[in-house]
């Protein structure tokens, strides 16, 4: 009795050391998967640093632009020696008379002798082309500044401009870089003198496309992109919530109804390029809409949004509870009352979350856009959405294929822009859900 007594007793410690062991080995598992995963998030957020910093390293000097102070004087026997802005008022804003002005400034501030014809062109060569069109827009807004002389802050050119910013080495053979000797000297000088400065740019949120990285912007692009996003959320928004009522609370339950579910589905995970030869295909070969135009080019992204939009609009209406549904009929509401009084303000924090979030996604395309030509040339913002227009992300892409190393900090720059938008809406968008989400 005794001996079965300690063997009874025995039996449960084993179990209970068999449990223990168990419990660890489950303890030790969950540990690791912790660790796994904490590893996993420090290796994305380690990529996403270095990603970041790499673009605004290089993007951060963008906003910044060299300028030149000069004593110009806006002599009308060179801008106008005829008065034939009497007839034309647009005479005085040709920049061809500006350029020489400017240039003259330059060498009078330097000391050049104007009859030295190299020293006078490495001179002149400090200065951007889009000199002369600051001078010009500056007479043709204010016709007063004819025989005067002022002082104006004018644009250096895109080597002096990487002189400054330091973008590259200027202790190497003068042979094999664009700024000589002695226009080092002068932007020394300059300095010196406290006549070249670096001002913010706000040309790169105003100006167009330009084969000068200096006088480049993303204004025509920011432009575009507005009339796009316009365009998609008029057409997917309505579009897209009638679609997903239909399919969530009307549509009956069928092997129609299941197919059009799949093929959304699907539609979500096309890649968007085939949208772009969709767009090209129909809105311009078939329909002979103009290429480059903001219209078609929101056409396209609205297609390409509205399976995000309807996916996220049917999670939401799924997520209302059912006794919302029957509590409206219960008291008399028709079908329709019920989904549009009742479920649909319930669900709107979900389908204003998904809107968002499809519109930053369409805001960040380029396959579908260069495909329907959205990749010209365009200097002007676009006054309407059937003029040619440009997009960020498109911009973005042409000036990374620029062979001049200044376009390198512009395309950076034009990057964090983008992402400065695309920042905003995300985070509209989770301000939207918390601030109309109800906790069932």
């Amino acid at each position: 009795m005794t001996d079965a007594t300690i063997d009874g007793a025995r039996a449960p410690s084993q179990a209970v050391k068999r449990r223990d062991i168990g419990l660890k080995e489950r303890y030790a598992a969950e540990a690791r998967f912790k660790t796994y995963g904490i590893l996993a998030i420090s290796v994305g957020i380690i990529f996403l640093c270095l990603l970041l910093g790499s673009i605004i390293s290089q993007g951060y000097t963008a906003f910044w632009q060299t300028e030149i102070r000069l004593d110009v004087t806006f002599d009308e026997q060179v801008i106008d020696p005829d008065n034939q802005r009497a007839e034309n008022p647009n005479y005085v804003a040709r920049p061809a008379p500006y350029a020489r002005l400017a240039r003259d400034a330059l060498l009078k501030t330097l000391a050049v002798d104007p009859n030295d014809r190299q020293a006078s062109r490495r001179a002149a060569d400090l200065l951007s082309d889009g000199a002369a069109i600051q001078l010009s827009r500056m007479v043709a807004a204010d016709l007063s500044l004819l025989g005067q002389t002022r002082p104006v802050w004018v644009y250096a050119s895109g080597a002096v401009d990487s002189v400054v910013k330091g973008q590259f080495d200027v202790s190497i053979d003068e042979s094999r870089r664009p700024i000589k000797n002695d226009q080092l000297a002068w932007i020394r000088t300059l300095q010196g003198n406290g006549m070249m400065e670096q001002h913010f740019n706000s040309g790169l949120f105003t100006s167009g496309a330009s084969s000068r990285a200096e006088t480049a912007g993303v204004g025509a692009a920011i432009v575009g992109s507005f009339f796009m996003m316009m365009i998609v959320l008029v057409l997917a928004l309505p579009i897209g919530v009638a679609a997903s009522i239909y399919l969530e609370e009307f549509a009956p339950k069928n092997r129609l109804t299941d197919l059009i579910e799949v093929n959304i589905n699907n539609l979500a995970a096309v890649p968007s390029i085939v949208y772009g030869i969709l767009g090209l295909a129909v809105f311009i070969g078939y329909l002979g809409m103009p290429r480059s135009a903001s219209l078609v080019g929101g056409l396209v992204l609205t297609l390409m949004t509205l399976p995000t939009i309807i996916i996220a609009t049917r999670a939401a209406l799924k997520a209302v509870p059912p006794s919302i549904r029957a509590a409206a009929l219960g008291l008399g509401a028709s079908k329709m009352q019920m989904v549009f009084h009742h479920v649909l303000p319930l669900a709107a924090p979900g389908v204003l979350t998904g809107t968002i979030i499809g519109l930053a996604h369409a805001l960040g395309e380029t396959a579908p856009l260069l495909l329907i030509g959205m990749k010209a040339f365009v200097a002007d913002a676009p006054s309407n959405p059937l003029d040619a227009s440009s997009a960020l992300p498109v911009q973005i892409y042409r000036w990374s294929i620029e062979a001049d190393r200044a376009f390198v900090e512009r395309t950076s720059g034009a990057i964090i822009v983008l992402l400065l938008f695309l920042a905003v809406m995300n985070l509209s968008a989770i301000l939207l859900r918390r601030r109309f989400e109800r906790r069932w």
